[in-house]
C-alpha cells in the first residue's frame, strides 16, 4: 500500500482529522497564549486566516479553546452555535488529562447535550490537546 496525499509516513494532517476543506470558513474562540500554534498554523494553511468571534460570516467549524476556569461551557458553546451553519461542526479542545486546566469529559458531555449537540468522535489535537467533535442532531438546528 501507499501513502495519499497528506498521508506520509501514515501520519494525517491536523486539517484532514479536523475534516477542514480548502474552501471552510473556520471561527476561532477562546484563543490565548497557551493553543497549539502548529495546529492552528496547520489548519489555516488549508482554509486560510481563521476568523474571530466577532464575525459576520457563516462558519463551517468553529475551533473552541475551553479551559476549566474559561466561564460557563453552556454559554460558550450557544455563544458557538450562532454563526454555525447547518451542517457545521463544533471543534471543543481542551486540556488533556494531567495539564492545567483539564475538563472533566462528563462536563462536555453534559454541556454539549444541554446545548443541543452530541459528541461523535475525538482526536488528538497536539501534545496538551484534546478536540471533541460535536455537531446539531440532524433536523434539530433551530434559526
Amino acid at each position: 500500500m501507499s501513502a495519499t496525499a497528506g498521508q506520509a509516513d501514515g501520519v494525517r494532517s491536523p486539517a484532514d482529522r479536523f475534516g477542514i476543506e480548502p474552501d471552510s470558513v473556520v471561527m476561532e474562540m477562546g484563543y490565548d497564549d497557551d493553543v497549539d500554534e502548529d495546529l492552528r498554523d496547520a489548519l489555516a494553511e488549508r482554509c486560510g486566516e481563521l476568523e474571530d468571534e466577532d464575525t459576520d460570516e457563516v462558519v463551517d467549524a468553529v475551533l473552541l479553546w475551553y479551559r476549566d476556569g474559561d466561564g460557563d461551557l453552556f454559554d460558550l458553546l450557544t455563544n458557538a452555535l450562532g454563526p454555525l451553519a447547518d451542517t457545521g461542526v463544533v471543534w471543543l479542545l481542551t486540556p488533556k488529562a494531567g495539564r492545567d486546566g483539564h475538563v472533566e469529559p462528563s462536563e462536555v458531555s453534559e454541556s454539549a447535550q444541554t446545548a443541543g449537540l452530541q459528541q461523535t468522535s475525538t482526536v488528538n489535537a497536539g501534545k496538551d490537546w484534546t478536540a471533541a467533535r460535536l455537531v446539531s442532531p440532524r433536523g434539530a438546528k433551530k434559526k
